[in-house]
């Protein structure tokens, strides 16, 4: 008459479903987000071909993800002026994260590019080469 079911329920309570899937902690979250607007930065940068400040953003992004950054291989053909607005953006967006995250040494990073770009865009030559920290 009943057969007694052999199957796991398909239904679930609401609260198991929280052990389904891995969480991050909201650190954890700025590291990846850090991570991926530096690795962005690093792109344009590699494009514009300045390879003091893409070191110091690689090794930025090696600290946050524990391996080296895929280098940019290819060219979007932008102009130099719409790059450097693209890096200042990107700097600034890591600045952000940055300093939610109390990253020091990112939020340095990011300040001198932002920094380094703006006087590119204004044309200032000897700003724009001067080293970041």
């Amino acid at each position: 008459m009943y057969e007694p079911i052999r199957t796991k329920s398909v239904h679930r309570m609401a609260d198991d479903t929280q052990d389904a899937y891995p969480h991050r902690s909201r650190e954890e979250e700025l590291d990846i987000q850090l991570a991926g607007h530096l690795a962005a930065l690093l792109a344009v940068t590699d494009e514009l071909g300045d390879t003091e400040a893409g070191e110091l953003i690689a090794r930025q992004v090696a600290r946050l993800r524990g391996a080296p950054p895929a280098r940019h291989a290819g060219l979007s053909r932008a102009s130099a002026q719409d790059l450097h607005r693209r890096a200042h953006a990107l700097a600034g967006r890591a600045l952000v994260v940055a300093a939610s995250r109390a990253d020091t040494a990112a939020a340095i990073l990011a300040a001198g590019r932002m920094d380094a770009h703006t006087a590119a865009l204004a044309e200032e030559p000897t700003l724009a080469a001067a080293a970041t920290p």
